[in-house]
């Protein structure tokens, strides 16, 4: 089977559990400047703590146990450490010529880890995949970074398009089974990478890769940053003819419910929702317990509105444990029939 039977296969028979945050486990191990740096880039020219997806060629090892402890919480897809790594957002630290190696490394590391795991439990690796995370970028097509200047663009849409097409070649090139374009905040740039996903399978043939895509509703308005409402956003990015749609980030699950709701009634193809730990507290953190947490998406399940669940910001592998318990008894949300002509 394909890629893309192969998850749908799994997606017919189950609600399938995605992986939880990977910079929250990542902060845990406390890492310094120079593990960071490790011997690569021990005299590197400027600051790199931070850039988690560096850790991939200098701390893979961190990584892969990550990924192995998801997998041991019953996820079925674990998410690349590849959230920043095209060449835009790496230009922060000056590294956007190691983009492709990064999102090369980090897919495999991903792919390592799921062939460890199911050689030593004895799960069934044909229901757990890989999945290519193309994160949102720093420069947005839809919005001035000048308030003086509402008609200006930090960068072109050619220059996105661009820099996802070179990521989206290493995280295939890596082992990657599903490219995940989420977080999306400006469809433009969602479109961009739509764009460059198709424009890699069309130029390189091989196996087409099934496309999973996530948006963000940021606050109570029910829109996205740029502006567009979840039918619009929906609307957008259906072209692409993704495996799901769904929503993650800027949301804890108690206020995600709604949207999701309408996201169940709307969507033609699977819906996703992967929230937040609830809102972050004064300090930046997140309160939200795993039982909590899974208390209310399962409660999405009964409803029959989701077909994936995992965690954003804050979650750990206990709340991907819990959540995957509290839904294993319910049955994924059928795809609606489409009317035809």
């Amino acid at each position: 089977m394909t890629n893309e039977q192969r998850l749908r296969t799994l997606l017919e028979k189950r609600i399938a559990i995605i992986d939880g945050a990977m910079g929250t486990m990542i902060q845990r191990y406390k890492l310094q400047e120079a593990d960071y740096r490790g011997e690569r880039f021990a005299q590197w020219h400027s600051d790199i703590k931070g850039n988690n997806d560096l850790l991939c060629l200098t701390a893979p090892h961190i990584i892969k146990a990550i990924h192995k402890e998801y997998l041991a919480a019953g996820a079925n897809i674990i998410e690349t450490n590849t959230f920043n790594a095209q060449r835009v957002s790496m230009a922060d630290y000056d590294m956007q010529e190691l983009s492709h190696e990064i999102n090369v490394a980090a897919a495999r590391i991903a792919r390592e880890a799921i062939e460890e795991y199911c050689a030593e439990t004895g799960a069934n690796p044909a229901e757990r995949f890989v999945a290519g995370a193309i994160g949102p970028m720093n420069k947005t097509l839809s919005l001035s970074p000048d308030v003086n200047n509402p008609g200006y663009r930090a960068i072109t849409f050619d220059e996105v398009a661009d820099a996802y097409l070179e990521q989206i070649d290493g995280l295939v090139k890596g082992g990657a089974d599903i490219l995940l374009i989420e977080t999306i905040f400006d469809t433009l740039n969602a479109k961009a990478a739509i764009y460059a996903v198709k424009k890699y399978f069309r130029v390189n043939g091989g196996e087409k890769l099934p496309i999973m895509i996530s948006g963000t509703i940021t606050d109570a308005s029910g829109r996205t940053l740029s502006g567009q409402t979840l039918e619009a956003f929906c609307i957008s990015v259906m072209h692409a003819n993704p495996v799901s749609i769904g929503l993650n980030c800027a949301l804890g699950a108690s206020e995600m419910r709604p949207h999701v709701e309408e996201l169940a009634q709307i969507a033609p193809c699977y819906v996703s929702a992967y929230p937040n730990a609830g809102l972050p507290n004064a300090m930046g953190e997140y309160d939200e317990t795993p039982d909590q947490t899974a208390a209310i998406v399962a409660e999405w399940a009964k409803e029959g509105w989701v077909n994936m669940l995992g965690g954003c910001c804050g979650t750990t592998p206990p709340h991907i444990a819990a959540i995957a318990q509290a839904v294993k008894n319910y049955a994924p949300r059928p795809l609606p029939q489409m009317a035809t002509a």
